[in-house]
């Protein structure tokens, strides 16, 4: 619990940084924030999509059927979702 205040410290201070650049340039053109939606897609599907792909020449490799396609596609999904989280919470 002795780490919550300074969570929350970070997460004012993040909001108040946002609001200041915010008033400064302005809000983001609707260009910018498509652009931040494809990022976030390709983010997510490229490591899920590798995934899938490494997991498929596993199994056919050794003939496991699609044990290795399916582990390795979730670890990839997985992956590509903390990238755009980590992505969002920069932005």
């Amino acid at each position: 619990m002795a780490d919550h205040p300074a969570k929350m410290d970070d997460s004012v201070r993040r909001r108040r940084q946002r609001v200041e650049r915010a008033r400064r340039h302005g809000e983001r053109s609707v260009g910018r924030n498509l652009a931040l939606v494809g990022v976030l897609g390709w983010l997510i599907v490229a490591p899920t999509l590798l995934g899938m792909f490494g997991g498929r020449w596993l199994d056919r490799s050794l003939g496991t059927g699609i044990v290795w396609t399916s582990a390795l596609m979730l670890l990839g999904l997985v992956f590509g979702c903390y990238l755009a989280w980590r992505r969002v919470q920069e932005e």
